[in-house]
């Protein structure tokens, strides 16, 4: 098994067992499993991904693609935008979510609070700079 695919087997069995919990560098950041689909394979994929709550609407997240500040986008920011929709686990649950991808000013805003809350993404921004800009996905209760 990759270090990758064995560091999501760790998180995604910690997070379950923690009631959405997880330690390490996640101690108390609030992360999310993601459920989707390879839009070439069809395979089911699970993803645990740090996320950004709405200040006011508690059906509404935002993920962020940083890929650990990789020079491409990771695969499943291409599966969810493709398919439109997915789930997530949050805590003990587990829901449907509209997919839509953030553009321009509200884009940058979202992403902006996010690197100010956890400065690792400010160091994935600055890491990609010139390369891509990282996508920032709206995850809201179907």
């Amino acid at each position: 098994m990759s270090e990758a695919l064995d560091w999501n087997t760790r998180t995604i069995a910690e997070f379950r067992a923690n009631e959405g919990k997880v330690g390490g560098v996640f101690q108390g950041a609030p992360i999310a499993l993601l459920h989707h689909r390879g839009r070439k394979s069809g395979q089911q994929y699970v993803s645990p991904v740090m996320y950004l709550p709405h200040d006011t609407e508690p059906d509404v997240i935002y993920i962020f693609a940083t890929g650990g500040g990789a020079p491409t986008n990771p695969d499943w920011y291409y599966n969810l935008a493709a398919a439109g929709d997915g789930s997530v686990e949050r805590g003990t649950e587990a829901y449907q979510v509209a997919v839509h991808e953030l553009r321009g000013a509200e884009r940058d805003r979202i992403y902006a609070e996010q690197a100010r809350r956890y400065q690792g993404f400010a160091e994935y921004e600055r890491q990609t700079a010139g390369v891509r800009t990282i996508p920032v996905l709206e995850l809201r209760r179907a």
